[in-house]
């Protein structure tokens, strides 16, 4: 993995926010404050859920914690790393060997089998195509889907799509795993069945993971719950320790 993943403190926690602000500009030409002061950590092995009303800036708070924007002010870190500190070059590797990324929408290469949409992130990375195949057949049979792995997006359901990105995600074995409304798009039982998988990778491979949902019960499995609200995050229920809390 890069030294720009690996540098920082050990004890880091996986993914932190401090007072972290996000304006954007209004059709008036004033300022709208989306995030307002967010204080926010977690580390690896922990599950959290961030729920609120639509539009309240969640999914601008999951992209701001994966370095796919930046606070407008304050500091998010991954892994002990301050990203305002990075360039271009370095960001964009930490984004691809750090964190992994489900959306709602799967975003598969629909040129690409669900084979060589898992291997992608790892040949970017620098891995030999044969280790980036074995790695990438591993996780589809991990998510039920070896025997699709041949199939492009376009041959398989809307859940085997999903779950194909949820391998993708970690295909580089990345500490921070981020899904926003990952089952959004799924019926029931499907994205129950989505929901299991995702919990066994992030168990099977100590994963942080941090989930925007409206789904009150993949919300309940997390170990904490956070809501935002008018730019404001606060714990609805949060179960997590960091490791000082466990001496």
């Amino acid at each position: 993995m890069s030294d720009a993943v690996n540098e920082g403190p050990s004890i880091a926690p996986a993914v932190s926010a401090v007072d972290v602000h996000r304006t954007f500009a209004g059709a008036d030409g004033g300022e709208i404050s989306v995030l307002k002061g967010v204080d926010f950590q977690l580390w690896r092995g922990e599950t959290v859920s961030i729920v609120g009303p639509s539009g309240s800036g969640k999914s601008t708070l999951l992209h701001i914690l994966g370095g796919l924007d930046l606070p407008t002010s304050g500091n998010v870190a991954l892994g002990g790393r301050d990203l305002a500190n990075l360039d271009d070059v370095d960001l964009a590797r930490i984004r691809n060997l750090y964190v992994g990324f489900v959306f709602q929408f799967h975003h598969l290469l629909r040129d690409f089998t669900a084979l060589e949409n898992v291997m992608m992130p790892q040949v970017i990375a620098g891995v030999s195509r044969d280790l980036a195949r074995k790695r990438a057949l591993e996780l589809l049979d991990q998510v039920g889907l070896a025997d699709r792995s041949s199939h492009p997006p376009g041959k398989l359901s809307g859940g085997e799509q999903q779950r194909v990105a949820a391998a993708r995600a970690l295909a580089n074995e990345p500490p921070v795993l981020l899904a926003d409304e990952p089952s959004g798009n799924l019926d029931l039982d499907t994205s129950e069945m989505l929901h299991e998988v995702l919990f066994d990778l992030v168990r099977d491979h100590g994963t942080a993971m941090v989930v925007v949902t409206h789904n009150s019960a993949l919300a309940a499995r997390t170990d904490g719950i956070w809501r935002l609200s008018s730019g404001v995050l606060e714990p609805v229920r949060d179960e997590s320790k960091s490791p000082s809390d466990e001496r």
